[in-house]
């Protein structure tokens, strides 16, 4: 490429990096940019809707359906193996990257509607895409795959480095992403939107949504109840199909040898059978006669477990509390647990008998408050009957008002054979605070904090239960 193409492709991506920071940071319009950015995205090719800020990320693929792929990894591009730089091809995805992180973070301000939060939330999908992840799994919502992640080359350290690569930020991007939803949640007439059924339908259900409707139940009523009801229960399946997915990756137990195998014919262990009586075949009449028939066993060791879950309902924790909820709803399905779960914050609430249905565990409660794990633990402590057989999961960011008392009942809980985890965050995102204090003393202990993605806490589970 000549030297002159270079340098107008330079200055094509750079008019459009400098609109992007210009509208993010001052709502006024720069008219000079924005002609300049007109002029460019016309000169590639690209549809001008990609200009335009009310149109979403949707429409312009919709009416451009080439785009999607595009959109797709947008932030986490492969690096050139020679290292070569495609300076066309950056600039084109200049304009699409100036797109996704307009619609998202210029958020405006001022009352929301239901519409506008949607396609918010789309868009977020769209920028989640474009960091390789799955729509909704940065922000906390529904998707549980890891996603298809890239890692590469920061910006300006070579390869496609003036791309920008926001991949290696993820985990700081999510936890800003749900604070953007739950500001647009928050400036939402919500009860209003949730008093018409036409407007309600329009919700998509994600952490955000749910934490301001399980703050807010008690102040609706009729259809505004239903329809957050509905919501809620949407939620909640969405998330429990995919952790049930990943519980049920590892259930089984292991073969229990001492049952003796059961004697039907579907158990038949036909290789054995012939192998262990292949001193019976007689070459003359051509025929195996069998002695003894061997059958597979079947029967798995599941030695009855009993899982206490113990959960921080402070407003901190609602992200935990909805996890955790389902999380024990699906464990207390599985053949021989026996599932507890208690919600504190200055009181405490023994959930247990609702924990197969973590909707109706959810509508019982009650989210803020102060911190006083004591409350719990004079619930916990009399369910371990067996300590050998019990495992204590304790969700909190142990910002505690008796911290000394409270610790020191751990401690003897762990001292007891029981298997006592402490959660700092079950979270989507996995990202929350620890008190620093609980923290060193729960490793001196030998049970430091399980903290991160929830997908931890079900790999810890299901290694104790399996």
């Amino acid at each position: 490429m000549t030297g002159p193409a270079v340098d107008t492709d330079e200055n094509r991506r750079q008019v459009l990096y400098w609109r992007l920071l210009a509208r993010l940071f001052d709502q006024e319009e720069q008219a000079a940019l924005e002609s300049a950015s007109l002029a460019v995205v016309e000169d590639i090719g690209l549809p001008t809707s990609l200009l335009d800020p009310q149109a979403s990320v949707d429409s312009v693929v919709q009416r451009h359906p080439e785009l999607a792929a595009e959109f797709d990894g947008l932030m986490a591009p492969e690096p050139d193996e020679d290292g070569a730089r495609d300076r066309a091809a950056e600039v084109r995805r200049a304009a699409l990257v100036s797109k996704v992180l307009l619609n998202v973070f210029a958020s405006g301000s001022g009352t929301v509607t239901a519409g506008q939060l949607t396609r918010w939330q789309s868009d977020a999908g769209w920028l989640e895409r474009a960091l390789g992840c799955s729509p909704g799994e940065l922000r906390g919502g529904r998707a549980g795959g890891a996603g298809a992640r890239r890692g590469v080359s920061p910006a300006g350290t070579g390869g496609r480095g003036t791309t920008p690569d926001l991949s290696r930020l993820i985990p700081e991007i999510g936890p800003d992403l749900a604070a953007i939803e739950a500001d647009l949640v928050k400036r939402m007439r919500l009860r209003e939107v949730l008093a018409d059924s036409e407007l309600a339908a329009q919700l998509t259900p994600s952490m955000s949504l749910i934490e301001q409707l399980l703050r807010d139940k008690n102040n609706l009523s009729g259809v505004a109840l239903t329809n957050a009801k509905a919501l809620i229960r949407r939620f909640v399946d969405e998330v429990a199909e995919v952790l049930r997915t990943q519980v049920e990756k590892a259930t089984a137990g292991a073969l229990d040898r001492s049952v003796p195998p059961k004697r039907v014919f579907r158990n038949l262990d036909l290789d054995r059978t012939i192998w262990k009586n292949l001193t019976n075949w007689s070459p003359e009449e051509e025929r195996l006669y069998v002695d003894r028939l061997y059958y597979r066993h079947t029967v798995r060791k599941t030695t009855p477990q009993r899982l206490i879950v113990v959960v921080d309902q402070s407003g901190s924790m609602v992200d935990s509390m909805v996890n955790c909820t389902i999380l024990a709803s699906i464990f207390a399905g599985l053949p021989k647990v026996d599932v507890h779960l208690i919600a504190y914050d200055t009181q405490a609430l023994d959930l247990t008998p609702w924990v197969h249905d973590p909707f109706e565990t959810l509508l019982r409660t009650k989210l803020g408050g102060g911190t006083d794990g004591t409350v719990a633990m004079a619930l916990a402590q009399p369910k371990i009957a067996e300590p050998r057989n019990t495992v204590v999961v304790w969700i909190s960011d142990f910002y505690e008002w008796q911290t000394e008392p409270l610790f020191e009942s751990m401690a003897a809980i762990h001292r007891s054979g029981a298997k006592f985890i402490p959660v700092g965050s079950v979270t989507s995102s996995g990202r929350g605070s620890v008190n620093p204090w609980f923290r060193e003393r729960f490793k001196d202990l030998g049970t430091p904090v399980l903290s991160g993605h929830i997908r931890k806490l079900v790999h810890e589970l299901k290694t104790f239960l399996a």
